[in-house]
């Protein structure tokens, strides 16, 4: 087991989670043989905020619902996003590997596009590190580099600061605040208050996966599937529900009362702040590992 492998599995087996990967569908002009596709092995979310179309980023591609609500296949890659954020319209940072039999290194750095995701372009990092968790906020790019567990930063993409060494499995950003991160570990949750240059050890609760896009709005899910919102940065949390489907697989927020989260049989949408849940995409067992 090579150290990327390594480092991602010490987290997820201590939040007794398995780290999946995601396969979703491109928009309405997607090849017609990706009709019928499954989506599996989720890695992250996001609504486009030109069109509120939903992107669901696998291990075997981005994907994104069809008219009749199927996953069609964003572009023509098969590559595993890993790392994966909706920055602004039709701009997406990612992360990950390539599909098997494609060319390029085995870590793909920080990759972009501009469509909508139907086309990427390397930006930095390629061969030399995967980021399991990306978040863009402040103007900046924030990314858990799991092949060297580091959170860096990046103002363009291209040159990056390094951060604090840290064993995690997602990270979030104060909308208010670019200098506080949180991170998810085994211990509970990490949080910086220097923008990831250094963490304070991990405290209770022990959630999976953090969203934070709102001031009064951030969102934790634990291992089992529920929903947990703080009003105040994380000293305090409320469950205020659970996302159908158990294990979590994903979690984004979109505002205060808006949340998308990925479980092991479904996508679901929750605009009451977690109160009630509604699939958006079927989740299937299985694919590529």
């Amino acid at each position: 087991m090579n150290k990327r492998h390594a480092a991602a599995a010490a987290t997820a087996l201590t939040l007794g989670l398995t780290l999946a990967a995601c396969s979703d569908s491109d928009s309405d002009d997607a090849d017609p043989s990706a009709s019928g596709a499954s989506v599996s092995h989720i890695h992250g979310l996001g609504l486009d905020p030109s069109d509120q179309r939903l992107y669901v980023a696998t291990h075997d591609g981005v994907y994104t619902p069809d008219t009749k609500g199927r996953p069609k296949l964003v572009g023509d890659s098969k590559d595993d996003y890993m790392g994966f954020t909706v920055a602004q319209d039709k701009t997406f940072y990612a992360s990950g590997h390539p599909a098997p039999g494609a060319d390029g290194p085995g870590n793909k750095g920080l990759i972009k596009s501009t469509d909508a995701g139907k086309t990427w372009k390397s930006l930095s990092l390629s061969g030399e590190s995967d980021f399991h968790a990306l978040d863009y906020a402040h103007g900046t790019i924030y990314g858990y580099d799991a092949t060297n567990g580091l959170l860096r930063t990046s103002k363009d993409g291209a040159t990056w600061k390094k951060g604090a060494s840290i064993q995690a499995l997602d990270i979030a950003v104060g909308p208010q605040d670019p200098d506080r991160v949180l991170a998810t570990t085994g211990e509970g949750i990490a949080r910086s208050t220097d923008g990831g240059k250094t963490f304070a050890k991990g405290k209770q609760p022990v959630m999976a996966f953090l969203s934070w896009k709102a001031k009064d709005g951030l969102y934790g899910i634990d291992t089992s599937g529920g929903l947990n919102r703080s009003t105040d940065g994380g000293t305090t949390w409320k469950k205020t529900g659970t996302v159908p489907g158990g294990q979590p697989q994903a979690l984004t927020a979109v505002d205060a009362e808006h949340v998308l989260a990925a479980t092991q049989n479904g996508v679901y949408e929750s605009k009451d702040g977690g109160k009630t849940f509604t699939l958006r995409l079927t989740v299937e067992s299985g694919g590529r590992h």
